[in-house]
């Protein structure tokens, strides 16, 4: 390719090429005349970038040797996170109008078919190489929201002040009013960024509003105002490895979310004792597992949600569930020892049931009452002596 003279044209022409450009911008994008006067500057920039470097290209006969990814060293970042894929596309199209409409008077005698080509091929080099722009940008947004979700969950994790959560969350674009959910499970694998962004694909799809983070071999998400959430948990399964899912309380605004999140994590530790636990399964469910594992606040929730509230409901209650364990489960034998009817036990259990929210004749419910109750009974009996003390 010899255009040695049409080459000079366009050197020549270079300076008046971009402002036509612009003026044509400003004429047919009514979103590129609203842009601030900073980035404005960072499209004329490329502009002026993307002339010279077609003069080289056609310098070098053609060959790209990363000519065309040079166009956007003028400001490449910045420009990908001010103006969309689809405005960049449209500006590169402009220019490239311009640039065709004054073929004719660039080319020399017999180049104009041959600059013509040039212009297309060129325009192609571009066109792949904004979109390398916008992936790589892209890719660095990526591992940035991963590593701040990573550090707002080390946060919850932590019990850190809510103020600092609120921060980190508003990074993220997070709302600090609405109604959150922590649900722990096993990361299936992989590049933490790609996990993240599975996620985020799947909440997308569901309308759902989703923080997430890897934490070690666990994967951590916050949904944000679910009312049903292992309903909407059952639906993300796939999101997560092998393995138990737990689903934290819901709580109300980040403040508070430390509490489900670690309520989430406990459980999930605790999970392996329950071999038959549903998936996903809450932390609630879990409560006896957890305190059997040493969670201080599963101890503290058994002994106010079992025995201080069978305690307050009065005796008969807290006896019969005393004579259903130890007739194993049993409604006759429960019966012949409290010398009632049957139809008073079976009353009296559905009574449990509505004051607790464990049913008695359920075995992994009437499991939670049992712990429950040997939990209160125990730290009732050491406050006892250390009063006495």
């Amino acid at each position: 390719m010899d255009l040695a003279t049409t080459i000079q044209n366009i050197e020549r022409s270079s300076s008046a090429l971009t402002t036509q450009s612009l003026t044509r911008m400003d004429e047919r994008l009514p979103w590129f005349r609203d842009l601030p006067a900073e980035q404005r500057s960072m499209v004329t920039l490329v502009a002026q970038a993307g002339v010279r470097q077609f003069l080289e290209w056609l310098r070098n006969g053609g060959e790209d040797l990363g000519t065309s990814d040079m166009v956007f060293e003028a400001a490449p970042v910045e420009l990908a996170r001010a103006i969309s894929l689809q405005h960049t596309v449209a500006l590169i199209q402009v220019v490239i109008d311009v640039v065709e409409e004054q073929v004719p008077a660039l080319a020399a005698d017999g180049e104009t078919d041959q600059l013509r080509e040039s212009v297309l091929r060129f325009s192609r080099e571009i066109a792949f190489a904004s979109a390398r722009v916008y992936a790589r940008a892209a890719e660095t947004r990526g591992a940035w929201d991963a590593r701040l979700q990573a550090m707002l969950v080390d946060a919850l994790l932590r019990g850190d002040n809510s103020d600092e959560l609120i921060s980190r969350a508003a990074a993220l674009g997070w709302s600090e009013t609405q109604t959150i959910t922590v649900v722990c499970g096993a990361t299936p694998g992989g590049e933490a960024t790609l996990v993240l962004h599975s996620v985020q694909r799947a909440a997308r799809r569901l309308g759902l509003d989703i923080l997430a983070g890897v934490h070690g071999a666990r994967l951590v998400l916050l949904l944000g105002g679910v009312k049903e959430p292992v309903e909407i948990v059952e639906k993300l399964t796939g999101q997560f490895g092998d393995g138990p899912i737990v689903v934290g309380p819901t709580v109300t605004g980040l403040a508070d979310a430390s509490t489900s999140a670690l309520a989430a994590v406990a459980g999930h530790r605790a999970a392996p004792a329950w071999p038959d636990a549903p998936r996903p399964v809450t932390a609630t469910q879990l409560l006896p597992e957890r305190a059997i594992a040493g969670d201080e606040e599963a101890r503290r929730g058994l002994r106010e949600s079992v025995y201080l509230t069978l305690r307050r409901a009065g005796g008969e209650l807290l006896e019969t569930m005393d004579a259903f364990i130890a007739s194993g489960g049993v409604l006759e034998g429960t019966a012949r020892e409290l010398y009632v009817h049957p139809n008073t036990v079976r009353y009296r259990l559905r009574r449990i049931q509505e004051v607790t929210g464990f049913s008695p004749t359920e075995p992994h419910e009437a499991f939670v009452l049992r712990v429950g109750l040997t939990i209160g009974r125990l730290e009732n009996a050491s406050g006892t002596r250390r009063s006495r003390s």
